[in-house]
């Protein structure tokens, strides 16, 4: 059999991105997406995503090239999962969450050509171009009107938009034939990890990592054909995890929304009749408490969550309202979730106690993986399956990213030479094969689904005048999860103790809103080991035996 090799019949370029082609034929007659008082079939979002390419196409967007979007769940973020690469380009969603200078300094990294603009965000832009460096070639703008919701007004821009977002899109040919990749190792999408660092981490994807992943959440999820997917996962998160290529591939509803909180959640279900939804811990906090005198859900609506894993309590008063929880593990890096905890039949007999602690455990990994494991560090040896020995999480499978942009040393470091990509998370094997996450490496925070570097923000705390040491830890939080617990000393020249509001304001204008500490306790000195490094683990208990903190609310 060795004259038997590939050949272009059996070797075409696999990619996401040719779902909406199948799409736009099986289901053609059928909604695609619906938002507020708009609603597109499957055939029309096929010819729009063609039309917007083949627009991207003429004005020299092609293969190489990166186009970001600074936007929520709306239409347009949606339908750019397909355009953007059906010109050939690379597509970069960015988080609306981050502040200026942040989006200044990924424009310039990712070398964006041009930028989708949600009206909500034009302020934000505006400064963000004001901040970038005089040999910068700022990107083409692009502004996504949206005449469907009544937006609040916004300063007028310094910024020239080269066309709207609609407008570009008319003047697209419906029958263009759009660009496949040649081969399936080129990038689709440009991510960032954090993007809150002066160097950031830009993951790049290629368009076989993401068919495999894309194609994996759907089986590992036992996704039925036409299912009706509420968007309360920002796209901007990882492509949601993949979804948007998924909802075409088996015809599902995707219901867009801006923003939402609980009332609009259930709102929606009610309304579109939704049978499926994402979102961190912090959406089932929210979802739980705010049905105490309302009955439970009609039917059943799957929910996976991802991130911290959400407390005992939470997993049973989300599930008695009718919700099905479904609880994985992923990264930036890995395209969407690859470790599930899938569940076995006879644990629906256990005490309501025991099946959520169960589901707590990340789990196994899904069928598109080809291994995972936790590892000594030192040995690169699996540790015990004893549920208690501590290892680093590693992971082997083809939804890997390609590695990182710009950043050689970084890749290498994650991408072993043996195969495995490092995760840096640190968790055990229990005796049953099922990982759980114990602790994250470089003390990261996860705070309603986004990963804060404690670094970043105790850089910010160091710039107080009157602040000697500072470390930031986790504190438990009933409805983000986690926030951030800022330990500092002061120096010895601080004629007054500084107040916690004098500490947290001065963080909040230089930090986006969600890296902010909720709490700042001040000591005499701060825990250290003998080599003089700050004890954060000591830290950490300190702030989990503060209990959770009640204060902060969306």
């Amino acid at each position: 059999m060795d004259e038997l090799r590939p050949r272009p019949a059996n070797s075409y370029a696999l990619t996401p991105v040719g779902f909406l082609d199948r799409a736009a034929i099986v289901y053609g007659d059928c909604p695609s997406i619906i938002y507020n008082n708009i609603s597109y079939t499957w055939s029309q979002t096929h010819r729009r995503c063609l039309q917007l390419a083949s627009s991207l196409s003429s004005i020299g967007l092609n293969k190489g090239h990166v186009v970001s979007i600074l936007a929520p769940n709306i239409p347009a973020m949606y339908e750019l999962h397909f355009a953007v690469p059906m010109a050939g380009a690379i597509l970069n969603t960015l988080n609306t969450r981050l502040d200026a200078r942040t989006i200044s300094l990924l424009l310039c990294h990712a070398e964006s050509e041009l930028l989708f603009v949600d009206p909500m965000c034009v302020s934000l832009v505006n400064e963000a171009f004001s901040l970038l460096p005089s040999s910068a070639k700022p990107p083409l703008l692009v502004l996504i009107a949206d005449d469907d919701e009544v937006l609040p007004q916004q300063p007028s821009p310094t910024i020239h938009f080269y066309d709207t977002y609609e407008g570009l899109l008319e003047k697209g040919d419906p029958a263009f034939n759009w660009t496949r990749p040649k081969n399936d190792f080129d990038p689709i999408v440009l991510n960032y990890t954090s993007g809150t660092t002066s160097s950031p981490k830009g993951v790049v994807h290629c368009h076989r990592g993401l068919f495999i992943v894309t194609l994996d959440s759907l089986v590992d999820w036992s996704f039925p054909k036409q299912p009706v997917f509420l968007w309360t996962l920002p796209m901007f998160h990882s492509n949601g995890w993949s979804y948007p290529w998924g909802m075409a591939a088996v015809g599902g509803t995707n219901i867009c929304l801006r923003k939402f909180d609980a009332p609009t959640i259930y709102g929606l279900i009610k309304k579109h009749g939704v049978t499926h939804m994402c979102g961190a811990p912090v959406v089932l906090n929210m979802l739980s408490n705010s049905l105490t005198n309302m009955e439970p859900l009609k039917n059943p609506v799957h929910i996976i969550t991802a991130g911290a894993p959400p407390p005992a309590t939470i997993l049973s008063r989300t599930e008695s309202l009718g919700f099905v929880v479904g609880h994985g593990y992923g990264l930036t890096e890995t395209g969407g979730i690859v470790v599930s905890c899938a569940w076995k039949r006879q644990w629906n007999l256990f005490p309501a106690t025991e099946r959520a602690k169960l589901k707590a455990r990340q789990g196994v990994r899904t069928v598109g993986m080809t291994e995972v494991d936790v590892v000594d560090p030192v040995t690169g040896m699996s540790v015990k399956r004893d549920g208690l020995t501590l290892g680093e999480i590693v992971l082997r499978g083809g939804c890997i990213m390609l590695g990182y942009l710009k950043d050689p040393v970084a890749t290498a470091k994650c991408m072993t030479e043996n195969g495995w990509f490092c995760t840096g998370d640190v968790g055990v094997m229990h005796p049953d094969g099922y990982l759980e996450i114990k602790d994250r490496s470089k003390d990261v925070i996860i705070s309603g689904g986004e990963n804060l570097s404690s670094v970043e923000v105790e850089s910010v705390l160091y710039t107080f005048p009157d602040i000697n040491e500072a470390a930031v830890v986790a504190r438990p939080d009933e409805f983000w999860g986690e926030t951030p617990c800022a330990f500092v000393s002061l120096k010895e020249a601080c004629c007054r103790i500084p107040t916690e509001k004098e500490i947290i304001e001065h963080c909040r204008g230089r930090l986006p809103h969600y890296m902010v500490p909720k709490t700042v306790v001040v000591k005499e000195k701060l825990p250290k080991t003998s080599t003089g490094k700050i004890q954060k683990a000591v830290l950490r208990d300190m702030a989990k035996a503060m209990g959770s903190s009640r204060a902060s609310r969306m």
